[in-house]
């Protein structure tokens, strides 16, 4: 028996594989992706006031390595948008007159706008803007301007969480769950559709029936979508009532992306389940993808506090994309425009995951 099961574990490449690969994954993406306190975020200034004290001020926050300037905000609102945008997740105001008030003592305001609608992303680097602020301004507050260091904070810096002013944690991982549950469900769900057929032995009876690739795809899909539908409302609703998350944006948007991403995850299932031969394997390819969608999407662990490689690998990852729009639509008030950028990734994602699994299924009838 234990050659047997040696041998038949030495024929099934894609089990033998698993068992040391998926641990090497693992310890690859928490030892070096993971980071519960990310650094480098992207921030955007507005200087009022140019001066010798908002230059150390600035260059203080970016020091401090939990900032990145990426834009400096020559107009009015500009920040803000950036800001529902998710392109920054800082936009940092330092208003005119701002040397003025210092130099007389009057504790000028530095208003600091956090994208909080992941608090565990923003969290560490609000607790470090007032040590990065008083931490500049110890080089200029010399000589005469000695008192005014020593007060307490000579910067009143006040601090607005936008889209989670509470920095509820069930608001942001609500709302990522739905993309969870539904790639979970929908991709592992149909990647089995095909090796079932094969492992039942009715392989014979689609060979049979008169229908193209792309037509035994649709008809494969098709039920799972009403699945995913229903699981949707179930995820909304609970979000709603249960956990009183915010809805800001339009439902028939939500709706529309959301679709958009059960069909791709479909799609994707398909995929997977024209790459192997048992339902076995088909489960471990599922869960070898799932993996990777929880740790490198943004649900669990902050995105931008990845390293830029781990990045890379979580934008090839659909959940990563349906994420920012679930939450940009429930939290944020995206309209469409805002959303078109997101949901064309998503089209193209499952224009190229169709013509692979209509190709590899066109292989396997031939």
């Amino acid at each position: 028996m234990l050659v047997k099961e040696a041998a038949q574990l030495r024929r099934d490449r894609l089990t033998f594989a698993m068992v040391f690969v998926l641990p090497l994954v693992q310890l690859l993406l928490f030892g070096f992706a993971i980071n519960t306190d990310p650094r480098h975020l992207r921030a955007a200034i507005e200087v009022g006031d140019y001066s010798a004290a908002t230059r150390s001020i600035t260059s203080a926050l970016v020091n401090s390595s939990y900032f990145d300037t990426r834009a400096l905000v020559t107009r009015p609102g500009e920040g803000e948008k950036l800001l529902r945008d998710g392109k920054v997740q800082f936009y940092i105001v330092i208003p005119p007159d701002f040397t003025r008030a210092l130099v007389r003592g009057q504790r000028p305001q530095l208003l600091v706008m956090a994208d909080a609608s992941d608090p565990a992303a923003t969290g560490p680097a609000v607790a470090a803007v007032e040590t990065a602020v008083n931490a500049g301004l110890a080089h200029d507050l010399i000589g005469a301007l000695g008192p005014r260091a020593a007060t307490k904070g000579p910067v009143d810096v006040v601090l607005q969480r936008r889209y989670n002013p509470e920095g509820i944690t069930s608001h942001n991982i609500v709302p990522g769950l739905l993309a969870v549950v539904l790639s979970m469900t929908m991709v592992m769900m149909t990647s089995v559709a095909v090796a079932r057929e094969r492992e039942r032995g009715t392989m014979e009876n689609l060979l049979a029936m008169p229908l193209r690739p792309a037509e035994v795809m649709i008809g494969k899909i098709l039920p799972y979508v009403l699945i995913g539908a229903a699981q949707t409302a179930l995820i909304l609703a609970a979000a709603r009532l249960i956990f009183d998350v915010p809805f800001v944006g339009s439902v028939l948007l939500l709706g529309a992306v959301t679709m958009l991403f059960i069909i791709v995850s479909l799609l994707l299932g398909f995929t997977i389940s024209t790459l192997v031969a048992t339902q076995l394997q088909a489960m471990q390819m599922s869960f070898f993808y799932i993996l990777p969608s929880i740790l490198l999407s943004g649900f669990m662990f902050p995105f931008y506090g990845m390293p830029a490689w781990a990045r890379a690998l979580g934008e090839a990852i659909p959940v990563t994309h349906f994420l920012r729009l679930v939450r940009g639509i429930m939290l944020k008030g995206w309209g469409a425009g805002d959303a078109v950028q997101e949901m064309l990734v998503l089209v193209a994602m499952a224009l190229g995951f169709a013509v692979v699994a209509t190709r590899r299924y066109g292989s396997t009838l031939s």
